[in-house]
């Protein structure tokens, strides 16, 4: 969908400059932050989500939507050539880990089968991963070329499984 030379992954001393010691954690080295103590699980504005690490965009604002497991959650990625997937045995489970192309970045895991989910896929991420880009900002920081691909705000659902609100 777009081209992954635009993007570089910094050297790991630019790395270690321009991110605190939690998001090279998860980033650099497969951390998970926090469930529902981080900044961009409540964060449903229109816009896009890049890697933090290279600006490689990743996700779309109306592909976000609440999955109540405490972590920003995606139905699909923006690119699915952007993502790189790989098996993660580091619990008793087998999980899929998922990272960015350009930047090799921790994003996070997807899992299959997710009820909330309109592609039933949830694309679990680390918000100490991401840098949200709210869509009025995306010409003067370069992604004005996408905003195209940005929908409409998000109207709230009430789920048919339980009294709880989401929003797709």
């Amino acid at each position: 969908m777009f081209d992954p030379s635009a993007y570089k992954r910094p050297s790991d001393e630019e790395i270690s400059e321009s991110l605190s010691g939690s998001e090279i954690y998860i980033t650099q080295n497969g951390g998970t932050e926090p469930p529902f103590d981080n900044e961009y699980d409540s964060e449903f504005g229109r816009g896009i989500f890049v890697d933090k690490v290279t600006g490689e965009p990743l996700f779309l604002s109306q592909d976000k939507y609440n999955s109540h497991c405490g972590w920003p959650a995606f139905s699909r990625p923006l690119d699915p050539n952007a993502m790189v997937y790989l098996e993660d045995r580091s619990l008793p489970i087998t999980r899929i880990e998922v990272r960015s192309r350009v930047g090799n970045t921790h994003l996070g895991h997807v899992f299959y089968g997710d009820s909330w989910s309109p592609t039933r896929a949830r694309y679990c991420m680390n918000s100490a991963s991401l840098r949200f880009i709210p869509v009025e900002d995306m010409e003067t920081e370069g992604y004005g070329h996408l905003v195209h691909l940005v929908g409409e705000k998000k109207e709230m659902w009430r789920s048919p499984f339980s009294d709880d609100v989401g929003r797709i």
